[in-house]
């Protein structure tokens, strides 16, 4: 027979995960205005259980982004030592889609009441992002009016795009890649019409 403290811990570990799952899936359903009781209904537990676990909707919402945004930047950061920079880049573009597909929570990271933790995690990732673009430049891989920002941009859009189709295949979001990753390459290119901001 277990002790009852570690029941409660196994009960603690268990509602953070309902936690967790509740959240994750309302956010991307409402946004960032989500609210704790709708989370904490989703997950079966007391508004209460929400605050013991994650003291303000900040927390929260670190807790739910932080492993997606820690393991895309692991990604990007492992391919910042391929031998080709431009092939790194369309793999970590490539990473981005398949976890977006999963569940697309990049609006959390520019929500306002986002917190600084996940203020920190967004500009670790988008660091990253701009030294792949950085290599990929200067090995002319792609077009050379290209910058960091612009790739930050748009890894979201092959599966926004695909959000407006009507029970879309899986993979459909790969085709708008291979066309954004093919307006980055340097053939063909024109000036772009409008300066980074």
């Amino acid at each position: 027979m277990n002790p009852p403290s570690r029941t409660l811990r196994a009960d603690a570990a268990r509602n953070r995960e309902l936690l967790l799952a509740a959240a994750e899936a309302e956010f991307a359903e409402r946004g960032p205005d989500a609210s704790v009781a709708d989370i904490a209904r989703r997950a079966g537990v007391g508004k209460g259980t929400v605050f013991r676990h994650f003291a303000t909707k900040e927390e929260l919402i670190a807790a739910v982004v932080r492993p997606h945004v820690s393991a895309l930047d692991e990604a990007g950061r492992r391919l910042l030592d391929a031998e080709d920079p431009g092939a790194a880049l369309l793999e970590f573009l490539t990473v981005a889609g398949g976890q977006r597909e999963q569940r697309d929570l990049s609006f959390l990271l520019n929500a306002d009441d986002a917190g600084p933790e996940v203020v920190e995690l967004r500009e670790r990732l988008y660091d990253t992002v701009r030294r792949l673009v950085d290599r990929a430049r200067q090995a002319g891989a792609v077009r050379p009016d290209v910058t960091g920002n612009d790739v930050v941009l748009l890894m979201c859009a092959p599966n926004h795009v695909v959000s407006f189709v009507k029970d879309p295949p899986p993979d459909l979001w790969r085709r708008y890649l291979g066309i954004i990753f093919d307006g980055l390459r340097p053939e063909g290119a024109h000036p772009l019409p409008v300066p980074e901001s």
